[in-house]
Formats: structure tokens, C-alpha cells, sequence
């Protein structure tokens, strides 16, 4: 895979403390690309303008990265994480993107690894990997993002046997900095829905549109600082207390709207008949869900009765949504 194939789709947001040495990183590629997108949502801190900085200090010294473009984008008003990604995408122009976070480390090798895979198989749309979660200063956590999302050996298989998209109509895997995907999957997926992430979005449809693939390699040290827009960290005994006792309205008006919007999206209408019956099917689990009765008891019956129709096993994490279901408060 040669650079002019691989374009680069970063947001930014106030992230002028680290945004300098995912750059660099990326600068450090075994394969460099051919274009860097920075669309900035509205930064008041410096960003854009050290960025520049940055970018003319590294040509004056570098000759060769006048082959890059960079493009820079400037939001006056805030998109938002999800909107501005899209604008990133939408404007990459190679047939590889791979999509980058401001305030992460690449390995060096990383976009060579990414695409010799998509070189492999034509059919690929999107590859997402493991990475390593490090502190603010960069020093490792001890633990990945497969395991602080306890991703499991099934899930794993599931993929690897071409059965992505059961897992992700459950939950999303697929952490953004860490995914490269086909210029082609972006004209499938806009526009994005407005209550989805745009990662999630992107994995959920190339699972249903061609083949998505799982790496376990860590290929990125994804820093958690606490100002994180999307951050991460290994859930423990408190999380788990916290999904029973947190009150359901929010959280079920929001899956209602997202499998709304899924539903009228025109990937998922007749165009794709696997996808339509699955964004059915979803859409029909979270208006059961959404229409259970505020009193705990009221709800046991309805409860059983989504039960029997296997949905909360096919669109949601099964008995732990049973008894969130069963126990949260209104």
C-alpha cells in the first residue's frame, strides 16, 4: 500500500496540550499519508493556530511533507463529536481513511499494518483493533480497551466467522481512533444519525454493507486525562450497581431515537433486506422497552413476553437488560 492511497480524518477540540505529538506520531508512520483532514470544532484554546505553527516549523525542516496535504477545517459553531466527524470523512479524499483522535500515540506502525489488511481483502469496509489505555502522561494503565470493555471469546469468533453485525446490534466494540475503513463505506453511511457516535455507526453498517475485521494488535496508546469527549475505563462493581439504580427514562427515549433514526436511514430500508429486518426488529425491542409501566411490579409480565420473542438477546446484552428492565427506577 503506497501513501496516496490513506487519508487522515482528525477532530479536534480545545486540545492544544496533545495535540502536537499525535502529529508527530502520525509524521512517524513507516507509511505516511497523503492527507491529514483536521476539522476543529470550535477550539478556544490555541489548537488550530499551534497546529499551523507546528506544520510550518515541520516543512521548513522536511521537505518531503510538502507530499501531505493538510487540510484544515474550522467549525464556528460546534458540531459536535458525531457531526464533526462526518465533516472529516466528507472531505477526505482517498480510498483509505484512518480515523484519528487529538490526544492519542500512534504506533509507527499503524498505518502500514491497517493497510496491508485491507489489501488482502477487497471486500473489507472497516477494521478496528485493540488498543493500549495509557494515563494523561502517557504511561500505560495495565489494561487495553477490549478488556475495559470485556470484549469476550465469542464476541471475538463472531467476527472472525462474518458475524459482526449480531454483536454490534448489541453493543459497540469499535473504539474511532483506532479504525481505518473504505472511502466507499462513507458514501453508504451519510449522513449520520444524530444520537449515534459516529464509530459505532460506521462498524454497525459496514458489518451489514461487506466485511469488518477484528484485530487484537494494539496499535494505538489511547490516553485517558479526564477531559476526554469519549473516554474509557475498566468498569468495576460500582458501574455495574450504578446501570440498576440509574433512573431508565433518559436512556431508553434515547435507544427509542436511535433505533428510530436507524430505521429511516436508507441503508437500512429495502436497498438492504438483512438490515431492514434487523432495524425492525430493533426498533420493535426498544418500543417495548420504552412502553413498560412505571410501577416495578406492573412491569414482569411485558418483561417475560419481550423475553419470549429473543429480542432482548438479539439487540441488547440479555439478562443484564432484563433486569435493568425489571429494577431501574423512572
Amino acid at each position: 500500500m503506497t501513501s496516496e492511497n490513506i487519508s487522515v480524518a482528525m477532530c479536534t477540540y480545545n486540545g492544544v496540550a496533545y495535540i502536537q505529538q499525535q502529529l508527530e506520531s502520525i509524521l512517524r508512520q513507516t507509511v505516511l499519508p497523503t492527507q491529514i483532514v483536521i476539522s476543529d470544532d470550535g477550539s478556544s484554546d490555541g489548537t488550530i493556530e499551534h497546529i499551523e505553527s507546528f506544520w510550518e516549523s515541520q516543512l521548513l525542516h522536511n521537505e518531503s511533507l510538502a507530499s501531505i496535504q493538510m487540510t484544515i477545517i474550522r467549525n464556528a459553531a460546534p458540531l459536535g463529536v458525531t457531526k464533526n466527524f462526518e465533516q472529516a470523512l466528507m472531505a477526505c479524499v482517498h480510498p483509505l481513511i484512518a480515523l484519528c483522535d487529538q490526544d492519542d500515540l500512534w504506533m509507527p506502525t499503524k498505518l502500514e499494518v491497517l493497510s496491508q489488511i485491507f489489501d488482502e481483502n477487497e471486500e473489507l469496509l472497516l477494521v478496528f483493533t485493540d488498543s493500549q489505555l495509557v494515563d494523561a502522561e502517557g504511561s500505560p494503565l495495565g489494561y487495553t480497551s477490549f478488556d475495559a470493555l470485556g470484549v469476550s471469546k465469542s464476541e471475538k469468533t463472531a467476527f472472525e466467522e462474518g458475524n459482526g453485525a449480531k454483536v454490534l446490534l448489541k453493543r459497540n466494540l469499535a473504539t474511532g481512533a483506532t479504525v481505518m475503513l473504505r472511502k466507499s463505506l462513507v458514501d453508504i453511511a451519510t449522513p449520520f444519525p444524530v444520537d449515534w457516535v459516529h464509530d459505532e455507526w460506521l462498524a454497525l453498517v459496514s458489518a451489514f454493507a461487506g466485511k469488518i475485521y477484528i484485530s487484537e494488535e494494539c496499535l494505538i496508546d489511547y490516553r485517558q486525562h479526564g477531559k476526554n469527549q469519549i473516554g474509557m475505563k475498566k468498569p468495576g462493581l460500582r458501574h455495574y450497581i450504578g446501570r440498576l439504580i440509574f433512573s431508565r427514562s433518559e436512556r431508553n427515549a434515547m435507544l427509542l431515537n436511535r433505533a428510530e433514526q436507524m430505521n429511516k436511514h436508507s441503508f437500512f430500508q429495502e436497498q438492504n433486506p438483512e438490515a431492514h429486518k434487523a432495524a425492525i426488529g430493533k426498533l420493535a425491542h426498544e418500543v417495548a422497552r420504552q412502553g413498560l409501566p412505571q410501577a416495578r411490579l406492573k412491569r414482569i409480565k411485558p418483561v417475560i413476553k419481550e423475553m419470549r420473542t429473543g429480542r432482548y438477546s438479539d439487540f441488547g446484552l440479555g439478562y443484564q437488560d432484563i433486569a435493568r428492565d425489571l429494577i431501574q427506577p423512572v
